[in-house]
């Protein structure tokens, strides 16, 4: 969304000025130095640097028992490096990168579902690998109770300050919950808005502080919105925690809460929570990406371990206009040891078809391909570059 100052600008820029030098044009082409003028004239440089901005979106990060203990090294510290390693690079080429983190630091004694603590070592290695942003707002953050939240909090806030990582959808007092509700990020030039929020907490906590954002709480959504406009944000990207697990299709309930997040002023809706990959859809030309799926998980229930990379591009032309281009999806595998390799690892589907010798259980590659096929069937959502579904 761009201001009325910004407009008038433009229309200065755009309109007015070329007028003004239409008419010096026209008197120094009467002069002994016309052709001079013509040549300056015609290669006159745009306002505006066209260029790109690239953001990265994955769905639930999340630490089971099993991937604990199988990180767990003999001088008690954890090695997370086979999880991205294959798509680190995309990771890091993106000038934004979003991971939604459903797990809290709440400490030892480490534990896995259905109340999750994860080890430190699991942020300092997603920092690693280039992601810029952690959402908070999911059905787990309070798993280990407010000194879990809080303590989660703490290490996220060390990480700001060491890695340059910063994070939304979760707060400890008054200030923290006014600076990233919405998290504004600017990029190239380029100002963005994230509206992260959850449909509810698998438990409470009994006190206002730490404060998850709840999509129940319009009005403080509202507000939220009301201070990326106010704040002239170009793009409101809201990322909501939602839906119904293990369904490949959205629900009633998400559509109709798209429906009021896009009125409300989002741009661009990308959820997660379902453990799925879930349909896409536009919406009075808004696209909402319902749910990318898991990003890495011991799980293997039917269509867990498929998931989506979202990648959004903001162009910025000459002129200075900004246009979102479609939505392009990546899909992933999330290989649980014994498949792939030995450990857990996700990888670019494409890119790791009719390489199947590579594997060390072929089951996971026979899974692989007839999971992606139906996936894809269901949904109808293309690996790699679209148009998006209407």
């Amino acid at each position: 969304m761009h201001t009325a100052e910004r407009y008038i600008l433009r229309f200065l820029l755009c309109s007015v000025l070329p007028l003004l030098f239409s008419s010096l044009r026209a008197d120094a082409q009467s002069s002994e130095y016309g052709y001079g003028w013509d040549r300056m004239w015609g290669s006159a440089a745009p306002l505006f640097v066209q260029d790109t901005l690239e953001i990265c979106i994955v769905g639930d990060i999340m630490m089971h028992t099993a991937q604990i203990e199988k990180a767990r090294q003999k001088d008690g510290s954890f090695d997370f490096s086979a999880y991205f390693q294959h798509i680190e690079d995309r990771i890091e080429k993106a000038d934004l990168a979003i991971a939604n983190m459903e797990c809290t630091l709440g400490g030892e004694p480490y534990s896995g579902y259905p109340c999750f603590s994860a080890p430190d070592a699991l942020a300092d290695y997603c920092a690693d690998c280039g992601f810029d942003v952690f959402l908070c707002a999911n059905n787990h953050i309070f798993d280990t109770g407010a000194k879990g939240a809080e303590r989660t909090l703490e290490r996220y806030r060390e990480l700001e300050i060491s890695k340059g990582i910063q994070f939304t959808g979760l707060a400890g007092n008054e200030e923290e919950y006014s600076r990233n509700f919405p998290l504004t990020i600017r990029r190239k030039g380029i100002s963005l808005a994230l509206v992260n929020f959850t449909y509810g907490t698998n438990q409470g906590i009994g006190s206002k502080w730490p404060k998850v954002n709840y999509a129940a709480d319009r009005k403080a959504l509202s507000e939220a919105f009301s201070k990326a406009m106010d704040a002239d944000c170009d793009y409101v990207i809201a990322l909501p925690h939602w839906g119904s697990e293990y369904e490949l299709q959205h629900s009633d309930n998400q559509e109709k809460t798209a429906r009021w997040l896009i009125a409300e002023g989002a741009d661009l809706i990308v959820g997660a929570h379902p453990h799925v990959v879930q349909d896409c859809q536009t919406i009075e030309g808004t696209p909402v990406a319902y749910s990318l799926g898991n990003a890495v998980s011991n799980m293997s229930a039917a269509n867990t371990q498929v998931e989506l990379m979202a990648t959004v591009r903001i162009v910025r032309h000459g002129n200075g206009d900004l246009e979102m281009l479609p939505l392009e999806f990546t899909y992933l595998w999330c290989s649980r040891p014994g498949g792939y390799c030995s450990s857990y690892t996700v990888l670019p589907i494409k890119e790791f078809i009719a390489r199947r010798s590579e594997w060390q259980g072929y089951w996971d590659y026979d899974k692989m391909v007839s999971s992606y096929r139906r996936v894809m069937e269901e949904t109808g959502i293309k690996d790699g570059p679209t148009n998006e579904n209407e």
